[in-house]
C-alpha cells in the first residue's frame, strides 16, 4: 500500500504528479481564457472515469465562460464548482487557475443541488432539497454499497451561511457535511458557483457523495483560549459589523486585547489574530474581515451583541496541520486524497510567517485538493481560521 510520502511521482519537467494509477484524477490550468483553460483541463482528463467533476476556479474567470466551455470541451459531463481566494493544486496553493477533480464512477456516486437563492433559504429548502437529492443517489456504487458524506459550496458575501447550515444538517440527520465558503481573492465583489451548466451568484451547492472509500471528516485549526474577554456590546448583527466590545470602540478594545497598532489594524493582522467563540465545550475561531472607516469590525463569520468572544494565542500552524493529517493517513491506512477547504486568513498567516513552502510541501504529501475560502464549513457550524475537510484513504472495493 502506498503512504502519504510515496505516492507522488516526478513528471518530465520535475514538478509533482498524480500517479497514473489512481481512481481520482486532478486537471488544471492558468490559462487567462476560459476556453483555453478548459481545453487544457479536457485535454489532460482524457480517458479519464469522469463521473462526476468538481471545479475550483479563480474569479477572473467568468462563470458563464467557464459553463458555456464545459459545454463545448466535456459534453455531458456533470459538474459543480465555485469561485475561490485561491486554488489548491498538485503543487498545493496556486491562484488564477482551474482545479479540477474528476471523480471515477466506479468508486463515487454524486448528486448535486443549486442552491439559487440563499437569502430565502429556510428550513423547509432544506428538507426538501436534501429529499431530493437522496431519492436521485444511487444505492450502491459498482454494485457495492456506500456511506454518504455532504459537501457545501456556499456564497461568500451572503452573510447568511449559519442558517443555510442549521436548515442543511437538520435534514441530513447523522450524514456528516464540510465545505467552503466562495471567495474572490479578498475583492469582495464577484464570488460564484457553477452547477451543470447554470452560472449562478448569491447562491450556494449542496453534493451527496456516496463512496466506497473509507473516509474521515474533520476539521484543524492551531490556536489556544486565553483569558481575555471581549464582550460585543453593540453590534450590527445582519451585516456582522461590531462597533462596541466592552462598551468600548471596538478598534481601541481588539487592538488594546492582542497588543497591536490600532492604525494598522489590516488583513495580515487579521489573520494572525483570530477570535474564539465556544459552544458545547469547544472553541471555534471568529476571523474579522476587515475594519471600516468609523473603527467598526466586519466579520466573516454571524456575530450578535452579548457573544463573548476570547482572544486567541496562536500554535505552530505548521505542526497542527501536519500532526491532524499524519493522523488521519493512520486512522485510514494510507490517505488516497484530502478534498480541504481553507480559511484564507490561514494563507495570509502563513506567508506573514514564511510559512507558505511548508505548507505546500504538507498539501502535496498527503494529496490536498481543494480552494481557499471566506469561511469554512463543518456540520452545522460555520467556522473561520480553520481547515476542514474530507480524507479518504485507499479503495476496499477491487478496481
Amino acid at each position: 500500500m502506498m503512504n502519504a510520502s510515496s505516492a507522488l511521482h516526478a513528471d518530465g519537467a520535475g514538478t509533482l504528479a498524480w500517479p497514473r494509477n489512481a481512481g481520482m484524477a486532478v486537471a488544471a490550468s492558468s490559462a487567462t481564457r476560459a476556453e483555453d483553460a478548459i481545453a487544457e483541463i479536457a485535454r489532460e482528463l482524457s480517458g479519464s472515469d469522469i463521473g462526476f467533476l468538481v471545479l475550483f476556479i479563480s474569479s477572473h474567470y467568468q462563470p458563464e465562460d467557464i459553463v458555456a466551455a464545459l459545454a463545448r470541451h466535456l459534453p455531458g459531463v456533470q459538474h459543480a464548482g465555485c469561485s475561490t481566494a485561491g486554488e489548491i493544486g498538485r503543487d498545493g496553493p496556486t491562484d488564477s487557475s482551474i482545479v479540477a477533480m474528476a471523480f471515477p464512477r466506479r468508486d463515487f456516486a454524486i448528486v448535486a443541488a443549486p442552491l439559487e437563492s440563499m437569502k430565502d433559504f429556510g428550513i423547509e429548502h432544506g428538507s426538501q432539497l436534501v429529499s431530493e437529492l437522496r431519492r436521485r443517489l444511487a444505492p450502491t456504487v459498482g454494485g457495492v454499497a456506500g456511506d454518504l458524506f455532504a459537501v457545501t459550496m456556499l456564497d461568500g458575501l451572503c452573510q447568511r451561511e449559519e442558517l443555510v447550515l442549521s436548515a442543511l444538517q437538520g435534514a441530513l440527520d447523522d450524514i456528516p457535511l464540510v465545505g467552503g465558503s466562495s471567495g474572490d481573492d479578498l475583492a469582495f465583489r464577484n464570488t460564484f458557483v457553477i452547477a451543470d451548466g447554470k452560472a449562478l451568484r448569491q447562491a450556494g451547492i449542496l453534493l451527496l457523495i456516496r463512496t466506497t472509500q473509507p473516509f474521515r471528516v474533520f476539521k484543524s485549526d492551531h490556536f489556544e483560549p486565553t483569558s481575555k474577554k471581549l464582550v460585543v456590546t453593540a453590534c450590527d448583527p445582519e451585516m456582522r459589523i461590531v462597533t462596541e466590545f466592552n462598551a468600548e470602540p471596538a478598534k481601541k478594545v481588539f487592538a488594546e486585547a492582542t497588543g497591536l497598532d490600532p492604525q494598522h489594524l489590516d488583513g495580515t493582522a487579521f489573520a494572525s489574530h483570530p477570535l474564539l467563540v465556544r459552544v458545547g465545550g469547544e472553541y471555534y475561531c471568529r476571523s474579522i474581515q476587515k475594519m471600516n472607516a468609523d473603527g467598526s469590525l466586519s466579520f466573516y463569520c454571524a456575530i450578535d451583541n452579548g457573544v463573548v468572544l476570547t482572544v486567541a494565542k496562536p500554535k505552530n500552524m505548521t505542526e497542527a496541520l501536519e500532526a491532524t493529517l499524519c493522523n488521519l493517513d493512520e486512522d485510514l491506512g494510507g490517505l488516497d486524497f484530502v478534498l480541504g477547504f481553507d480559511c484564507i486568513h490561514r494563507r495570509l498567516e502563513a506567508e506573514s510567517r514564511h510559512e507558505k513552502q511548508k505548507i505546500a510541501e504538507i498539501y502535496r504529501r498527503f494529496r490536498v485538493f481543494g480552494f481557499y475560502t471566506y469561511g469554512e464549513q463543518f456540520n452545522a457550524m460555520h467556522l473561520n481560521h480553520t481547515f476542514t475537510g474530507v480524507a479518504l484513504g485507499h479503495r476496499q472495493s477491487p478496481p
